[in-house]
């Protein structure tokens, strides 16, 4: 019976271990790129690697260690764009989930123009001491079981005192971080997931509990959760719960529900703690649960981690026009306003209309000749970005466009005072040779 058990943990280990038309073109172009490559946030190195994010060693005062963590930061749109803040995901088991983690939000907030999920930084916490660190208290023997556990258990608070004092104003401090923060941890990382939500509920926005192993210690926060379900508030707090399928071939939840033996308790403590989020329905909580009835312990984390994402940042995603007549008569500024008021609404901070979004869709009309709509678009960009390149670059392209020489210029020549382009700086000399 016990076995089992202890095949979570060694899974965990396991996984630890020319002329003005081309050069329109070439704009139009590096815009696409901006907006949708996915090479824009990854570095290939001198001997021709692929690398995504980079280690970071830090001391801790207060884990009196260093610490070595794995940080993402997309690289936005480069030095014509504006610089753009990032929530944070901070992720336990790093060195297990960061490169399944870090793809992930890459593909959905990036590549193809998806804004199925907001771009963002992604910080990998590695392990010395999982044990001590994943643990909210000290469990000398695991429940219906005679094996002691590591001398070092329960130092989950201290790890946590870690996150808030230390690592997170880190972060802040070196990163173009946003004040949203999520959480995300599996097995014992799950455990502490759930640990921090009730205990320090303010220090991240959202958590993704995958498996969590709530059986800890004699069950200890699940009979606290029991408590804080019914008496706390949790507006403005998200939490997704994954539960994978430990149980024996020939069992059903409803007989792991009738089972008292120690092989099902890591699964009924999972099944009893999402009764409690089911009972409690006035504690503001917004939360979902899904149960993985195709995977394991070992295999959850990659969709349970891909559906936790998608279900907190929900609000996302710009709906695009379905059909090309929709397109032409579709009006975007207002759509725009209204979609980000609302992503500004359940993020708790003004998230402005993205730069690269609405330069792209500016551009789309501009092909088309719908000057007055992508003139629109480009004036909404100066005012949310003034000391972006690309703004003034872009509304150059459309004044020359519309035949306006004398304007295109004076934005050209505007965009060159917030930084270098060998374009515009083209575009601005062949309109002067022209005259």
């Amino acid at each position: 019976m016990l076995s089992d058990l202890a095949d979570f943990e060694q899974i965990e280990i396991i996984l630890k271990h020319e002329s003005n038309n081309l050069l329109k073109k070439m704009k139009r172009l590096l815009t696409l790129l901006f907006a949708f490559a996915f090479t824009a946030t990854v570095a290939q190195t001198a001997n021709n690697s692929v690398s995504i994010g980079k280690v970071e060693t830090m001391h801790s005062n207060l884990l009196k260690e260093e610490r070595e963590i794995f940080v993402y930061v997309p690289e936005g749109s480069g030095p014509l764009f504006a610089t753009k803040h990032y929530p944070v995901v901070y992720l336990f088991d790093g060195d297990a989930h960061f490169h399944s983690v870090t793809g992930m939000i890459q593909q959905l907030s990036q590549v193809n123009g998806n804004s199925v999920l907001p771009e963002m930084i992604v910080v990998g916490i590695t392990n010395t001491d999982r044990m001590r660190d994943l643990t909210p208290s000290h469990d000398t023997e695991g429940s219906g079981s005679d094996r002691v556990r590591d001398k070092t258990s329960g130092g989950g608070e201290v790890f946590t005192a870690f996150i808030e004092k230390e690592l997170i104003p880190h972060i802040d401090s070196l990163y173009p971080t946003a004040p949203y923060r999520v959480l995300i941890g599996h097995s014992l990382g799950g455990l502490m997931v759930v640990n921090t939500l009730f205990n320090h509920t303010n220090l991240f926005n959202s958590y993704i509990a995958i498996d969590p192993s709530m059986w800890w210690d004699e069950r200890k926060l699940l009979k606290q959760a029991e408590k804080d379900l019914a008496g706390k508030n949790f507006d403005h707090k998200t939490l997704f719960l994954a539960m994978a399928n430990t149980m024996e071939p020939t069992m059903d939840t409803a007989s792991v529900r009738r089972d008292t033996s120690f092989s099902t308790e890591h699964i009924r403590s999972i099944i009893e703690f999402t009764d409690g989020l089911k009972q409690n329905k006035t504690n503001q909580l917004n939360w979902s649960s899904k149960y993985y009835n195709e995977d394991d312990h070992g295999s959850v984390p990659l969709m349970a981690a891909y559906d936790g994402l998608r279900f907190i940042f929900s609000f996302n995603k710009f709906r695009m026009p379905s059909s090309d007549k929709e397109f032409l008569t579709f009006n975007f500024v207002s759509a725009i306003i209204s979609h980000f008021k609302e992503v500004s609404k359940q993020m708790g901070y003004t998230v402005l209309p993205s730069e690269m979004l609405v330069n792209d869709l500016a551009y789309q009309l501009l092909q088309k000749k719908y000057f007055d709509q992508a003139l629109r678009l480009f004036e909404m960009n100066i005012a949310n970005y003034p000391t972006s390149l690309n703004v003034y670059d872009s509304m150059g392209d459309l004044y020359d466009a519309k035949g306006d020489k004398q304007q295109a210029m004076a934005y050209f020549a505007k965009a060159l005072t917030f930084g270098d382009s060998p374009i515009t700086k083209a575009k601005l000399e062949k309109l002067k040779a022209e005259k």
